[in-house]
């Protein structure tokens, strides 16, 4: 299980998290949910290491993992797929695919990528940095696949996509909860994320003010609700 407790966080002197506590338990999905501005990605990025908590802890699997570098964190199974993409826009598919293979699995890894996105196969030696926004997306996606990830932090995968490319997205998350992983999804396609979580928080202005299940907050009145 991940745990955040207590969580505050900002950057140069501006608190964005006031007291967030957000658990994801084994073989699970999570969807955080709230406006533009409420602190999602930051919340994200805390978990992952890459912004450091004011207060509160960051605990996985019962290990206290708080000051822990990015990289330390992902070797005990958190990954990372942020906002934008985030491949080696240098390199080609064959070489960010690996990049993110365990040393000595990297022909397997490429033929597990290249079955779960044929689209990759077809352009593995295409520099990563020209291909599509869609397939951009899904060669970052592929790192959740072949680390082997116990959690996995997805923020806003399916913006600026076209809708056939959502739905590659979410059929490929589908098949990664599968697998046992757990997730936490920042999604701006909020019904679908509600469609596939387990339960959902809402984070408004830097506080939970929602937790429960996806049931109950379905409904457009409700949702605005919470969302403003």
């Amino acid at each position: 299980m991940l745990e955040l407790l207590d969580i505050n966080a900002g950057y140069e002197g501006s608190t964005v998290l006031r007291n967030v506590t957000l658990y994801v338990p084994d073989r699970s999905v999570v969807a955080l949910l709230g406006p533009n501005g409420a602190g999602k990605t930051t919340t994200l990025r805390v978990a992952s290491g890459l912004l450091d908590p004011a207060q509160g802890r960051i605990v996985l699997d019962g290990v206290d993992m708080t000051r822990w570098p990015p990289f330390a964190r992902a070797e005990r199974g958190m990954c990372l797929i942020p906002e934008g993409r985030g491949v080696f826009a240098a390199l080609s598919v064959r070489d960010n695919l690996r990049l993110q293979s365990e040393p000595g699995s990297e022909s397997d890894s490429i033929d597990r990528a290249t079955q779960t996105f044929p689209r990759l196969g077809q352009r593995l030696n295409q520099v990563a940095g020209t291909l599509s926004g869609g397939e951009q997306q899904m060669l970052a996606l592929a790192r959740a696949y072949l680390a082997n990830a116990k959690v996995v932090l997805l923020d806003e995968v399916s913006m600026g996509l076209a809708p056939v490319i959502v739905d590659e997205i979410f059929e490929f998350i589908d098949r990664l909860r599968s697998t046992g992983v757990s997730l936490l999804i920042v999604e701006q396609y909020v019904q679908r994320a509600l469609d596939i979580a387990d339960y959902v928080y809402v984070l408004n202005r830097g506080a939970i003010n929602f937790v429960g299940e996806p049931q109950e907050i379905e409904g457009e009145a409700i949702l605005e609700s919470y969302l403003g």
